[in-house]
């Protein structure tokens, strides 16, 4: 070969640092690999629920639907059945159109975010439902057995008992719905891609704790078990993979709590209740004012709730990814 023809042998590429600029690194902190980021999109999500929900808040009010309160006594006074399933469908609908929103922008179907629509009212809905009406039934038998609960004689009868026992029925079943659908089902769905399932389940459960802490009369027992209600109900949502189980007991313990037993709930006992139930007793047993969940009887049944539902549900079920 001529010498003039042969190439020196190629020197090996060094690679070339890269940096990002300025805007690539705010970028990062709003935008990953996979889209805007989790926190990001939750937050978004919160603002439109929190937005929708106080738009319509303002015309129900306007139009004579709801009564603003004017303080702690005024708030007990209005919790009735027909404010309460008011103020329901307002939180319902706005947490549909947030959802809905979040749901083009994520590009996905509203059943991944936990309530698939081919499973609605199915085995799972009405097995949450027979457990939590068990749960504040066990409840209350405890407090009773101890001497703490007297559950008296009915109050109402005929069509003003059919009536209660309808609108009731309900504004708790919408109760279970948005709470579940908010806490359960949107957030988990979407904190879990940002720092797994059981790291979002903890802080889900204590934001939904705290928050029953701005209900009139609750105090921190009852925030307490409210929160690890709610860890329990997801629980649920990682062994059968949908939240329609918790949606059922939800629904149930909160209609049993107040329509059935008319126990406090959060310290606001309701007008329109079928029994006439009476506390009397320590604190530590009946939860005092503010109803069973402070009950030192709530966290026994809560312990027995989660051991009971392990060994029903042993294996955790892939969450359905139905619209």
């Amino acid at each position: 070969m001529n010498p003039v023809d042969e190439q020196p042998p190629a020197e090996p590429q060094m690679p070339v640092p890269t940096t990002k600029s300025a805007e690539d690194r705010v970028a990062s902190v709003f935008v990953g690999r996979h889209g805007i980021r989790a926190g990001w999109r939750w937050l978004i999500f919160v603002a439109i629920l929190m937005v929708c929900a106080g738009v319509l808040g303002v015309l129900c009010v306007a139009v004579g639907l709801l009564h603003l309160p004017s303080g702690p006594k005024a708030s007990a006074e209005e919790f009735t059945a027909s404010s309460a399933l008011v103020q329901e469908i307002i939180f319902v609908i706005a947490m549909t159109i947030a959802a809905f929103v979040m749901s083009r922008i994520e590009k996905r179907k509203l059943g991944r975010y936990g309530l698939p629509a081919r499973q609605a009212f199915g085995r799972h809905f009405w097995q949450g439902v027979i457990w939590g009406f068990i749960a504040i039934t066990a409840t209350l038998l405890l407090i009773a057995a101890l001497h703490g609960l007297r559950f008296g004689s009915l109050t109402l009868s005929g069509r003003g008992m059919i009536l209660y026992a309808l609108v009731w029925g309900v504004a708790f079943l919408l109760t279970g719905f948005g709470e579940e659908f908010v806490f359960r089902g949107y957030s988990q769905f979407t904190l879990t891609t940002g720092m797994g399932f059981w790291p979002a389940a903890i802080l889900l459960s204590m934001m939904f704790g705290a928050l029953h802490l701005g209900n009139v009369g609750e105090g921190w027992p009852g925030a307490l078990s409210a929160g690890l209600i709610g860890f329990f109900f997801c629980f649920t949502l990682r062994r059968t993979g949908t939240i329609w189980f918790a949606v059922g007991l939800h629904a149930a313990w909160d209609y049993g709590e107040t329509f059935v037993y008319g126990v406090p709930d959060s310290g606001l006992v309701a007008p329109g209740h079928l029994l006439n139930s009476s506390f009397h007793g320590p604190r530590w047993l009946t939860g005092g004012s503010v109803g069973p969940e402070a009950s030192i009887a709530c966290f026994v049944v809560l312990a027995l709730l989660f051991l009971t539902f392990h060994f029903c549900y042993p294996h955790r079920a892939s969450q359905n990814n139905a619209a």
